[in-house]
């Protein structure tokens, strides 16, 4: 039996933006994949791109930062 590919998803998530959107989604009992890891950042402008390619590094299929 073949498995469905499932994408590990990083995302680094401002604070005040897009993790306080995914947060309200949470208070909305909405769901999204549990292979979404969300890392809550005081402010993504100052993501360093070394941050992005060591969660690649570690296994990661895609990162997106959201502001």
């Amino acid at each position: 039996m073949i498995e469905a590919f499932e994408p590990r998803v990083v995302a680094f998530c401002c604070q005040y933006c897009a993790y306080a959107a995914a947060d309200l989604a949470g208070s909305m009992r909405m769901e999204y994949s549990p292979s979404v890891r969300i890392v809550k950042l005081m402010c993504t402008g100052k993501v360093d791109t070394l941050h992005l390619l060591k969660a690649i590094e570690d296994g990661a299929d895609t990162v997106f930062v959201a502001g």
